[in-house]
């Protein structure tokens, strides 16, 4: 039997907490003492926590703050280019999935340390080294650098839309089944499965359902709950190799989505949907999840969001194109269009 090398990269750091961003400092000082720092962060973000960011940076020596403007691959090389000239120490992403994204590839890119401080919990990669960013001709996630430290503050993260709150528990929930097709393509193709990253992923979907009513209402204990499981799935993925403990029949659901009616409905939304679908496929209990989906407060319909139901089949019918060398649950060839329907119906999710 052979066995694959598999490197693993971990985060050296995880501080979640009321006021965790007043650890910054102390963190950056541990890796260079009077460091200086590119700061990745979206307009919005900035112009409302500046002060609190700035005042968290005692002791550095250097900073520079760089505008996300957008998650386009084009952008994000000009972006490496430009902090390539200001050579700092360390990039830091400050803001919501745009902004980490931005700086895990401008990192990566650079060859430099990157420190993740989410202001939202919209989705998991707050602690992956996988990035999505458009223009990649491919609408999924690709690998990059795990964040050296990750900066999880509670009072900041709780202001964050209750939307963005609830899509985060949403792209949690989506573990479900991205386990069971990451198992099913063991079985039928041999590929590579690791039970101790499943079982991490798994752990984070199972808090969700636990905890899914505190999570809607936005109460702080949840959120702390909620930025664990993305944490914990994070890891999974980093102790993976891939997304596959956290990505899915239902990711590739999402990813047809937004080639077909971008817009309308966030990530960890689209996923939630999905998550239903393909539970059922699964032979799951599909109700279960239907309900947790609806108890955190997120919509189940397609209607809820303005997408025809017309393309909703259409991105089930098409999804299994997304990544054709990710086994799921949507096999080979896919489903039918008679198929597409049937489940969506049968769900809800139209109709």
């Amino acid at each position: 039997m052979v066995t694959l090398l598999h490197h693993i990269t971990l985060p050296q750091h995880v501080i979640i907490g009321s006021g965790a961003i007043s650890s910054l400092s102390n963190i950056i000082s541990s890796i260079k003492q009077r460091a200086s720092i590119a700061i990745i962060s979206g307009p919005h973000v900035w112009s409302k926590y500046s002060d609190t960011f700035i005042s968290a940076l005692d002791g550095v020596m250097d900073y520079n703050v760089f505008v996300a403007k957008s998650a386009s691959l084009d952008f994000a090389n000009e972006l490496a280019e430009e902090i390539k000239e200001y050579n700092p120490d360390i990039v830091i992403g400050f803001g919501g999935g745009k902004s980490i994204d931005l700086a895990k590839y401008v990192a990566f890119k650079n060859e430099k340390i990157m420190i993740s401080v989410p202001t939202s919990p919209s989705h998991d990669g707050i602690v992956s080294p996988f990035v999505s960013l458009k223009g990649l001709n491919r609408p999924y996630s690709v690998k990059a650098l795990t964040p050296y430290a990750i900066i999880a503050d509670i009072e900041i993260i709780a202001d964050a839309p209750h939307r963005l709150i609830k899509a985060g528990a949403g792209d949690l929930i989506a573990k479900l089944t991205a386990v069971r097709d990451w198992k099913l393509a063991h079985r039928l193709k041999g590929e590579y499965y690791g039970e101790y990253a499943a079982k991490l992923a798994l752990l984070s979907a199972r808090h969700v359902i636990e905890y899914a009513d505190k999570i809607g209402s936005g109460a702080k204990e949840a959120i702390r709950i909620l930025v664990e499981g993305l944490v914990s799935s994070g890891v999974a993925m980093c102790i993976a190799g891939s997304t596959r403990p956290a990505s899915g029949s239902e990711h590739l659901f999402s990813h047809a989505l937004d080639l077909l009616y971008p817009g309308k409905a966030l990530h960890g939304e689209q996923v939630a949907l999905g998550t239903i679908m393909m539970m059922y496929l699964h032979g799951g209990n599909w109700k279960q999840v239907k309900r947790t989906v609806e108890r955190i407060g997120i919509p189940t319909r397609a209607k809820d969001y303005g997408i025809p139901d017309e393309v909703i089949i259409e991105a089930l019918v098409m999804a299994h194109k997304i990544r054709p060398e990710r086994y799921t649950i949507l096999g080979e060839t896919g489903l039918t269009r008679k198929a597409a329907e049937e489940v969506a119906r049968i769900t809800g999710i139209i109709g």
